[in-house]
């Protein structure tokens, strides 16, 4: 399995197309602000890469930068999350190459780069593990398979290595697509001048030089370009952002149980556990941990001394392409040697508190949702939650969650484009 020793934190966001297509409703506005299910499309676009341990994100912007501006500093104020949002603004319209060009001093050794009025909803940490692999290679694209690609331009690939761009040939059958999800590291910006596009000169020029990869992903995709799409996604978007979550408690599912474990050092995983969150991630579930963390409270360790654990542990896993969505710990008790810390907390398991919180910021499908624990109360925690609690024996976890999994398989959205 590749390796990725430094996971990729930070996602570029193209927001400065004119959205023309559109008419009046990008008159005064740009188009990935448009809002989608009462929630500006860009909201919803970054908070699905924010999930995947993304935790800077720059947004690429042109026409009413401003808005865009705006928009960045009041959403950083309502993640729950430590994540920075900046904007670079180009001086002049200058194309997909040149929103990069000029943002090129805020870009880091590697970066995810996403279309701002599309989503494509693939795995990012699969496109690290893939460049990971490749050392020679300058980026990855996520490529979209289409029974019928005869509307699009195709992308043609061979052992994982893009060839050639092709025009929409009108004639119909199966073909890959650019799905407008790249990694790139940054190497390419040597190849972008201040006015130039991305994918009509910079990427089919490192295809030649076979610098460029491809990775197919049979996911959902909605795009909010012309208005019949745009009327589409007003439904779509909020059903293949509702998901069934997997809860997993931390000490005895996830790790070795050696007992306040609130260092790297004493930290171990448990067999199969990280292969069981990569399978969870693939199936489409909300992963979410959801610990009891009482040594903080003891006085054992502190919760920068957790932080750092967490991020030990999002690096390992993103290491084999998977992710944790999101967390909740509670380091309460009511013997607490920290006053702050000494109180009757119903986040403390068996209170169901850090689960509901959990279904509160994100859409949730309870029905199809579980939770994997090692303890009873993990398992009050789970029933008084509204949702079944599986207790974990031991051994490989992934093996134990498998079956599990299978009967709470996710839904397909399908959106446009896709057959």
């Amino acid at each position: 399995m590749p390796v990725v020793k430094n996971p990729v934190r930070q996602a570029a966001i193209l927001c400065g197309g004119l959205g023309t297509r559109l008419g009046p409703l990008t008159a005064r506005t740009p188009k990935p602000l448009l809002p989608v299910a009462g929630v500006p499309f860009l909201e919803i676009l970054i908070r699905e890469i924010v999930r995947q341990n993304v935790s800077r994100v720059l947004l690429l912007a042109a026409f009413e930068s401003e808005q865009v501006a705006s928009f960045a500093a009041e959403l950083s104020g309502r993640l729950k999350r430590r994540v920075t949002i900046e904007v670079a603004v180009e001086p002049e319209r200058a194309g997909t190459g040149g929103a990069l060009f000029y943002a090129r001093d805020k870009l880091e050794e590697a970066f995810y780069l996403l279309n701002g009025d599309s989503w494509f909803d693939v795995p990012l940490a699969e496109l690290a593990t893939t460049i990971g692999a490749n050392p020679d290679a300058w980026g990855v694209l996520a490529l979209r398979p289409l029974v019928d690609a005869g509307r699009y331009g195709v992308v043609g690939v061979a052992d994982g290595r893009v060839e050639a761009f092709a025009p929409a040939s009108r004639e119909p059958g199966p073909a890959l697509v650019n799905g407008g999800v790249y990694l790139l590291r940054r190497k390419v910006l040597a190849a972008l001048r201040p006015r130039c596009s991305l994918e009509a000169e910079m990427f089919p020029g490192l295809a030649a030089e076979g610098r460029l990869l491809g990775v197919p992903f049979d996911r959902g995709f909605i795009d909010i370009g012309v208005p019949e799409d745009y009327a589409r996604a007003q439904r779509e978007v909020p059903a293949r952002r509702m998901r069934p979550a997997l809860f997993l408690d931390r000490d005895g599912v996830l790790n070795v149980d050696h007992g306040h474990v609130g260092s790297v050092d004493r930290f171990e995983w448990i067999a199969g556990a990280r292969e069981a969150v990569r399978r969870a991630n693939r199936l489409g579930y909300y992963v979410f941990v959801v610990t009891n963390q009482a040594g903080i409270g003891r006085g054992l360790y502190t919760e920068q001394d957790f932080d750092a654990l967490t991020a030990h542990m999002e690096a390992d896993l993103a290491a084999i392409g998977a992710h944790i969505d999101d967390l909740r710990f509670c380091p309460h008790h009511p013997e607490a040697v920290q006053p702050r810390y000494r109180l009757v907390s119903d986040w403390r398991k068996p209170g169901p508190g850090m689960l509901l919180d959990l279904m509160t910021q994100w859409p949730v499908d309870r029905s199809r949702s579980l939770l994997i624990g090692d303890r009873e109360t993990d398992i009050a925690s789970a029933q008084a939650a509204g949702i079944p609690g599986h207790l974990f024996p031991g051994g490989d976890l992934d093996a134990f969650l498998a079956p599990l999994l299978s009967t709470h398989v996710p839904r397909k959205s399908v959106g446009r484009h896709e057959s």
